[in-house]
């Protein structure tokens, strides 16, 4: 698995337990720590920005917008260049106070961008009262089968509604953030034949340092939580900081043993949903 996270890493990160801390680094921390970008970063750069023009021209085509580092990079590209392009949010319920107050910020942005309109996706109050009733609010440490459950009420009931019309979807899938994302294509089509889908990952090729790079040069808006050792955010009960040597993603799900950690919204069929 890749542990790229650990050799952009500096020292203060050693000292961080398995668990996080609630401790405050200085603030702009993580461009401090991460913001060197690739010997071909422009080159990277322009083969992105192609991308989400092919994807644009495409149409209809959203974004997926997780209110992480790599998607707030995509959205500052995709309102640089003016493209078709809306984007949407989901809010799960269970989001950091620090991710809700980046989706403020974001909405207002955004509503500057008429060609690129946010719509934020909730999943439906009763069929998450049901389950919290049914299985308890931390039914997710309890098997890795209930944790699915909970991600399919709160995230992949509302991603089928933010797809559905669409011909294709944007994310911040990159290479570098998993063994299990290590082939991720630029374009890929493996969802055409079944849902009529293409996905576009304009950041496939960049590396974290590339993406902190484009945010301090562009001063794009991030979570709070990048500042804390958090380079993978999701739902804050499923949600921890990272140590050093550990992978990108190994403060999601944590207590599972799993090599993949997935949600289900980037596993493809046939492929086991972690």
């Amino acid at each position: 698995m890749n542990n790229a996270f650990s050799s952009i890493a500096s020292a203060p990160l050693a000292s961080m337990h398995a668990q996080g801390t609630q401790e405050t680094q200085a603030e702009g921390s993580a461009i401090a720590l991460y913001a060197h970008p690739s010997p071909d970063f422009v080159a990277k750069l322009d083969e992105a920005v192609r991308t989400l023009q092919r994807a644009a021209a495409q149409g209809p085509v959203v974004q997926a917008n997780s209110l992480g580092a790599e998607d707030m990079v995509i959205t500052d590209l995709i309102n640089r260049h003016a493209l078709a392009v809306g984007i949407f949010v989901l809010d799960t319920g269970a989001l950091h106070a620090e991710t809700l107050a980046l989706l403020t910020q974001l909405k207002a942005q955004q509503a500057s961008h008429p060609h690129a309109p946010l719509t934020v996706y909730r999943p439906d109050a009763e069929a998450v009262a049901a389950f919290v009733q049914r299985e308890g609010a931390e039914a997710m440490y309890r098997s890795i089968a209930l944790r699915k459950a909970c991600c399919a009420v709160r995230k992949l009931e509302p991603l089928a509604r933010a797809l559905a019309g669409q011909k294709g979807w944007i994310t911040g899938l990159r290479r570098e953030q998993s063994g299990a994302r290590a082939d991720v294509a630029l374009i890929d089509e493996t969802e055409v034949p079944s849902k009529g889908l293409r996905k576009f990952n304009p950041l496939a090729a960049w590396s974290w340092g590339d993406v902190w790079h484009y945010i301090a040069t562009h001063d794009v808006p991030t979570n709070a939580l990048h500042d804390r050792f958090y380079p993978s955010i999701g739902c804050a009960p499923c949600t921890r900081a990272v140590t050093l040597g550990e992978d990108f993603r190994a403060g999601r799900w944590w207590w599972e043993d799993e090599q993949v950690k997935e949600c289900g919204l980037h596993v493809k069929q046939g492929e086991a949903t972690a």
